[in-house]
């Protein structure tokens, strides 16, 4: 087994396809099926069924994509770690997010900023555990963190980029889409997409629950937003996440929620920072940070 292999699954469970997944990691599609029919072989599973909407993980490979998130996630930091030390060397910029901040805001400042600074080597990577985030942070690893919070180490300056809404994904035709916005308790009866225990976004989500006197059942945890939304999509249960999360094309299974539910997005920088790091604080800034109301319109 390969690193290069698990990412290939995990964009394939996310993508919902071999296709659409080549096409987003830029690699030939009878290349990656050829990785994971040998991945399958290799661990003597058969990881994905075909449905009439795609291709869906089984049982056994929601438990194998958990562990390969875990993986790749570790990867990434060690990369971040290493390249770290050299930053000041080679000009690199180390960014982390907490899972599903940013997916929309992130990609334009970015390019933004190369722009500004065509040499710049710019490391981004999602982090689900808002804890993990603060320990690399302390370290001193990363230049700049989006979470929804400040960081515990009051050392970074921490800068309120705005309030980011939550909303409901709903599978097509789930009655509650006729409403202008959704009373989560009508939502008691719905089994829900849920996220790794272990993330910020499913404490969010757990105190949703709470606060409403839900105890639904919980039909599937993912990893990664992009995932929750398309098995919502697809029927699977209804999720909630943060507006900007929602990827194109799925906004209009989307409803704001009543009571409504919001955090804020705070951008942690590293003592010191350098104008690199200030100038993508400066472009965040300019980034729309949804509402609900924005994001209808965007929408």
């Amino acid at each position: 087994m390969s690193l290069r292999q698990f990412e290939y699954a995990l964009a394939v469970a996310e993508a919902g396809s071999v296709t659409a997944a080549a096409e987003l990691l830029h690699v030939a599609q009878p290349s990656m099926s050829q990785q994971i029919r040998s991945l399958e072989r290799e661990l003597g599973v058969t990881l994905f069924d075909r449905t009439p909407t795609g291709l869906v993980p089984t049982a056994v490979g929601r438990a194998f994509l958990r562990e390969a998130e875990v993986a790749v996630s570790a990867a990434r930091r060690a990369r971040a770690t290493a390249r770290a030390g050299a930053a000041e060397l080679e000009g690199e910029l180390v960014v982390a997010a907490q899972m599903g901040l940013g997916t929309r805001q992130l990609p334009g400042a970015l390019t933004a900023l190369r722009n500004r600074y065509p040499r710049l080597e710019v490391t981004v990577f999602e982090e689900p555990n808002s804890a993990e985030l603060e320990r690399l942070a302390r370290r001193g690893v990363l230049d700049l963190v989006l979470n929804t919070g400040p960081c515990d180490d009051h050392s970074y300056e921490a800068h309120h980029l705005g309030d980011e809404e939550f909303v409901v994904v709903l599978g097509a035709g789930h009655p509650q889409l006729a409403k202008h916005r959704v009373e989560l308790r009508e939502l008691a009866r719905d089994p829900w997409v849920r996220f790794d225990q272990n993330s910020r976004i499913d404490d969010v989500l757990r105190d949703v629950l709470r606060d409403n006197e839900l105890a639904p059942a919980t039909v599937a945890r993912v990893s990664q937003t992009a995932t929750a939304v398309q098995w919502a999509a697809h029927g699977l249960g209804v999720t909630l996440v943060p507006a900007s999360a929602v990827p194109y094309g799925h906004e209009h299974l989307t409803r704001p929620v009543f009571p409504a539910v919001s955090q804020p997005i705070i951008a942690a920088l590293q003592p010191g920072a350098g104008p690199a790091e200030r100038a993508l604080l400066e472009l965040l800034r300019q980034e729309t940070w949804y509402s609900t109301a924005c994001f209808a319109r965007a929408s």
